[in-house]
């Protein structure tokens, strides 16, 4: 080994403490700013999900209703059974 790369290996054994400590604080920071994401999106997925089954708007809550004509299908049915 050169005698640089001796230095450098005794340098980080020295500070390896430190070293260790600094990225024990950054993994807790990334894993306190993932679950503030995540609790932020669950908390908002549900806040939509419940103002959408309690609104009082009546467009949102009246089901649309359909008229079928079945003329067509009665004289159909009807000469078939003459038939």
């Amino acid at each position: 080994m050169s005698q640089a790369k001796v230095d450098r290996y005794k340098e980080e054994k020295r500070n390896r403490a430190k070293i260790i400590k600094k990225e024990k604080r950054q993994w807790m920071a990334t894993k306190a700013g993932l679950s503030a994401v995540a609790i932020l999106l669950v908390a908002w997925a549900g806040i939509s999900i419940y103002n959408g089954f309690t609104a009082t708007d009546a467009s949102l809550t009246e089901k649309p209703t359909y008229t079928v004509d079945t003329a067509a299908i009665d004289d159909f049915m009807t000469s078939l059974s003459e038939e």
